[in-house]
C-alpha cells in the first residue's frame, strides 16, 4: 500500500522528468546500489532547501546524483553545492548526471572519506543547508562537523534515522542502528540545534528523517 499511495503522489504531483529519469537510468546502467532518495523525498529535500533561501548546499553522501540534483535546481543564480562521495565510481556517473542536467559549474563533487574531507571545508563561507546520506555509523560525526560548517539558521538534513524501526532497539548490534542512536543521543543534548525527528513510509519502506535548525 505505502509504495502504491507514493506512486498516485509521483503521478499527481511530480510528472516524469528526463533529467531525473535519465540519471536513475544511468545508476542502473552503472551498478549503483538503489539507495536513491524517492521522487517525493527528492522534491521534498527541493523545497525545504528552496524555502531555506539555500545558497551554499553541502550533501554528505552523494551516490549517483539524483538527490544532488534535486538540492541544486533549488539554488538561486551564483549559487554553489559541494557534495562528498567515497566511491570514485558512484562519483563518475553522478558527474555525468549533474553534468547531463546543467550542473557542471554548480555542483562539485569531492571524491574520498567524507571524514578526512569535511576539515577542508572550514574557513570558507557557511553552509544554509546540509544533508546528510552517507554511512550511517559515521552520522555523530558527520553531524558534529555539519555544526561547525554552518551558521545560524541554517538547516541540516539526516536521512534514514528510523532504520525500519530498529533505531528503538537499545540491544542492536548493527553498527548502522548504533550510529542513530548515538547520533540522536548526541542531538537531544545540541544546545545549538533545534530539531525533531519524523517516520516515514513510502516506496523506500519505512525510515524516516532528522530536521534540525541551528540557532
Amino acid at each position: 500500500m505505502w509504495t502504491a499511495v507514493d506512486q498516485y503522489f509521483v503521478e499527481a504531483l511530480n510528472p516524469s522528468d528526463p533529467i531525473l529519469d535519465a540519471a536513475l537510468a544511468a545508476n542502473v546502467q552503472g551498478g549503483l546500489p538503489a539507495i536513491d532518495v524517492s521522487p517525493m523525498q527528492g522534491r521534498l529535500l527541493h523545497l525545504l532547501a528552496l524555502t531555506q533561501g539555500a545558497r551554499r548546499i553541502l550533501e554528505i553522501g552523494t551516490l549517483g546524483g539524483y538527490s544532488s540534483i534535486w538540492l541544486a535546481r533549488a539554488l538561486p543564480p551564483g549559487g554553489k553545492m559541494i557534495t562528498l562521495e567515497f566511491e570514485p565510481k558512484h562519483a563518475r556517473v553522478a558527474r555525468e548526471n549533474l553534468d547531463r542536467a546543467g550542473f557542471g559549474g554548480v555542483v562539485e563533487i569531492l571524491t574520498g572519506r567524507a571524514i578526512d574531507l569535511l576539515p577542508a571545508l572550514k574557513g570558507a563561507e557557511p553552509f544554509d543547508f546540509v544533508f546528510i546520506d552517507a554511512d550511517k555509523a559515521s552520522t555523530p560525526s558527520y553531524f558534529a562537523w555539519a555544526l561547525q560548517l554552518t551558521r545560524s539558521g541554517s538547516l541540516i538534513i539526516v536521512d534514514n534515522v528510523v532504520r525500519r524501526g530498529e533505531v528503538a532497539d537499545a540491544e542492536t548490534k548493527d553498527p548502522n542502528v548504533l550510529g542513530m542512536r548515538q547520533f540522536m543521543a548526541a542531538l537531544a543534548q545540541e544546545p545549538r540545534v533545534k530539531a525533531t525527528a519524523i517516520q516515514t513510509v513510502g516506496s523506500k519502506g519505512y525510515d524516516g528523517f532528522v530536521l534540525a535548525r541551528v540557532v
